[in-house]
């Protein structure tokens, strides 16, 4: 599988420490597209974040398992899989905490419009938008330098999450001609 980018906190503007024994965590993410070809992406207006709907995996969870129950969660669609892009790597060194991520392209069959996020997600302002690629794009980058920290994240953190999602939409794009 394609490693789409590793994230170290070099990359986020922080000194390098060494990592012993990592805490590991395996997540799904992706894109998610609307027959009108817009993409689903996930607002928390009190952090100033914008990111890709995803999360981390659950028990036995298969990857694809996981990005279908994560973007149902975080936007109310159930997605068919139409292709597996690859993997991001993160390595927060302040957290001695590594998270591998494997990233997907969903489709939309069906909308609930129903929204099942989690109360640190609703302390958060977190709303669902729908914007074509290039827009996410330019809102998950010009977020970077604006993000707020709140009660359950640091700003380190979600600079991570913020960097990566950039980096996933720069590959996204880049490909999207062969989708």
């Amino acid at each position: 599988m394609e490693l789409i980018c590793k994230i170290t906190d070099e990359d986020i503007g922080e000194k390098i420490i060494n990592m012993e024994n990592p805490k590991l965590r395996l997540g799904a993410r992706g894109i998610v597209i609307r027959k009108d070809g817009k993409i689903a992406i996930f607002n928390k207006s009190n952090k100033n974040e914008y990111k890709l709907p995803g999360g981390g995996l659950e028990g036995e969870e298969k990857p694809e398992e996981a990005f279908k129950r994560e973007v149902l969660e975080e936007t109310g669609c159930k997605i068919e899989i139409i292709k597996t892009l690859g993997t991001t790597e993160e390595y927060k060194s302040l957290n001695n905490f590594k998270q591998i991520s494997y990233v997907f392209v969903g489709k939309v069959l069906k909308d609930t419009k129903q929204l099942n996020v989690t109360e640190k997600e609703k302390d958060e302002g977190a709303k669902l938008l729908w914007e074509t690629p290039e827009k996410t794009l330019e809102l998950i980058t010009e977020c970077f330098d604006k993000l707020v920290a709140s009660k359950y994240e640091s700003i380190y953190s979600t600079k991570f999450v913020v960097l990566r999602d950039r980096r996933i939409l720069e590959y996204y794009l880049n490909i999207s001609k062969e989708i």
